[in-house]
């Protein structure tokens, strides 16, 4: 099927072009089209994540959305004053980069990040994969709002999140977080802040498949 793509400012500037038809495979989502201009330009790989996307003049969050044949798509840069908040609830891979990327700065003299994984072992028993699955739209609003309380809380912080949801098998990352400030205390504090208050608050669910049977944890078999 052929979509159209929409590019503007720096998209366009760097691209030299403001918008293009490219072909997809029928079933593609949202997800597979931008991996797809990904790889074929270093310039949107690059500020993957530090852009919002639009489908048929609507901003979506979730890019698990399938594509119809004649769908216009347009990358969306942080518009003048506005935020650049990064929080992201994916059923991809995460990254650390990204995280960090997004709260980097001149001004940050420390960044700290966490980083959770799927371990084999917990609580007693021998973990074989977790399945998150999570309100999302509530989640994802959750996570921007602790930011913004954490920070002004802090004066001087910023933060970044990514959460999986979906299957996660042994070693994969269940979360990362990026929290940068001008001194070292105020990052570690931030950072710790974020992850102590997203495990409390956020409805994202976690299913464990173990060697004793599935469990909900924090509600037993």
């Amino acid at each position: 099927m052929r979509i159209t793509v929409l590019y503007f400012a720096v998209f366009k500037e760097r691209l030299g072009r403001g918008e293009e038809a490219i072909q997809v495979p029928d079933g593609n989502r949202v997800k597979d089209a931008v991996d797809l201009l990904c790889a074929k330009y270093w310039d949107i790989e690059n500020l993957r994540g530090k852009f919002r996307i639009a489908l048929n003049q609507e901003f979506i969050d979730d890019e698990s959305i399938f594509l119809k044949d004649g769908d216009e798509l347009a990358l969306i840069p942080p518009v003048a004053g506005g935020s650049d908040r990064h929080v992201r609830l994916l059923d991809e891979s995460l990254s650390l980069d990204r995280v960090v990327a997004a709260v980097s700065g001149s001004g940050m003299g420390g960044i700290v990040t966490f980083t959770g994984a799927v371990r084999r072992h917990s609580r007693g028993t021998t973990v074989e994969r977790l399945e998150y699955s999570a309100y999302d739209a509530m989640a994802t609003r959750e996570m921007t709002r602790l930011c913004d309380e954490i920070e002004a809380e802090m004066p001087g912080t910023k933060l970044a999140v990514e959460h999986r949801v979906g299957k996660l098998d042994i070693g994969d990352l269940a979360v990362v977080i990026a929290a940068a400030a001008p001194h070292r205390a105020e990052a570690f504090a931030a950072c710790r802040a974020m992850i102590d208050r997203l495990k409390d608050r956020v409805p994202i669910w976690k299913k464990e498949f173990g060697e004793d049977g599935v469990e909900w944890v924090g509600l037993g078999p």
